[in-house]
C-alpha cells in the first residue's frame, strides 16, 4: 500500500508519518519513508537516522531535470518527462540513496539548499513518476510525507497512492484546506481520511462539526512528549494507542 499524508504546514504530518512507519515496522511490514518535501529538514531527525543523498541526483540533478521538462514543454507535452523505463521493486532503488533503521528505510526525493536555485518542480516529476512505477510485495508498505499545502495535487504525485491521510490541525485553515483536499481525493477516486492531531476536547468538537466525521480515522490530543522531543529534534520513540488504532484501520485497507 502506498499512503499519502497531507495537510497544512506544521499540522504534524511528519510526525504522523514517523510513528506511524515504525508502529507499521513493529508489526512486520517493510516500510519505505518517502520525503517527498523539499523545505522539510526534520524527518529523518524523527525516524533517529541520518538524511541521504537526493533521490533526484541518480537521475542527473535539479538541473538536468528541469532541462528535460522545459524540452518537454517545447514539444507540447506539458513538462511531462518519462523518468522510468521499467517498473521498479524496493530492491531496485540505490542503497547509496537510502538510510535504514529497524525495519525502515529513508528515501529523501531532494531538498531546496541554494538561494535562486528555482522551483521543486522537478521533484514533484520525479516523485510522480516514482510512485506510479513502484510495484509493492503484500508485507510493503509507503509512507510518503508531502510538502505542505496542495500543490502535490497539482503534480499528480496522488497519481500513484492508494491512499491519503489528512492531518488537520486546531486551526480554521487546516480545516479549510482538508476540506479541499477531501473534494481533490474524491475527484480521483482515492481513499481518504482525516487524522486530528494536536486536539483538546473544545477543538476536538469543533473540528467534527466541520468535517465528514465517518472519514476521521484517528484523534490524537496535544502530548508534550512529542512536542519537547520534535523541538529538539530528537527521534520519535514512543508509542500512542491512537497511532495503532490507525494501523489496525489500515490494515483492513491492505
Amino acid at each position: 500500500m502506498k499512503i499519502l499524508i497531507c495537510g497544512k504546514g506544521g499540522s504534524g504530518k511528519s510526525t504522523i508519518a514517523a510513528l506511524l512507519a515504525k508502529s507499521m515496522a513493529k508489526r512486520g511490514y517493510k516500510v519505505l519513508v518517502m520525503d517527498s518535501d523539499e523545505s522539510n529538514f526534520g524527518l529523518h531527525r524523527q525516524l533517529g537516522m541520518k538524511l541521504p543523498e537526493g533521490f533526484m541526483n541518480y537521475f542527473g540533478g535539479k538541473k538536468t531535470m528541469i532541462e528535460r521538462m522545459f524540452a518537454s514543454m517545447q514539444k507540447g507535452e506539458g513538462g511531462m518527462v518519462k523518468i522510468f523505463d521499467k517498473r521498479w521493486t524496493f530492491g531496485d532503488i540505490p542503497e547509496e540513496y537510502l538510510t535504514e533503521k529497524n525495519g525502515i528505510k529513508l528515501l529523501v526525493i531532494g531538498k531546496i539548499h541554494d538561494f535562486g536555485e528555482g522551483c521543486a518542480c522537478p521533484m514533484g516529476a520525479l516523485s510522480r513518476e516514482f510512485l506510479k512505477n513502484l510495484e509493492l510485495e503484500d508485507d510493503e508498505v509507503v509512507i510518503v510525507d508531502t510538502d505542505a499545502g496542495i500543490e502535490h495535487f497539482g503534480r499528480g504525485v496522488e497519481d500513484g497512492c492508494d491512499l491519503i491521510i489528512v492531518v488537520v490541525d486546531p486551526s480554521y485553515e487546516s480545516l479549510k484546506l482538508s476540506l479541499k483536499i477531501e473534494e481533490l481525493a474524491v475527484s480521483i477516486k482515492r481513499p481518504v481520511y482525516f487524522i486530528l492531531n494536536k486536539i483538546d476536547d473544545e477543538s476536538r468538537s469543533i473540528m467534527l462539526e466541520s468535517l465528514n466525521q465517518e472519514r476521521v480515522a484517528g484523534e490524537i490530543p496535544s502530548n508534550r512528549e512529542i512536542f519537547k522531543a520534535s523541538l529538539e529534534g530528537r527521534e520519535l520513540d514512543m508509542r500512542l494507542d491512537e497511532v495503532e488504532s490507525l494501523v489496525d484501520k489500515l490494515s483492513m485497507e491492505t
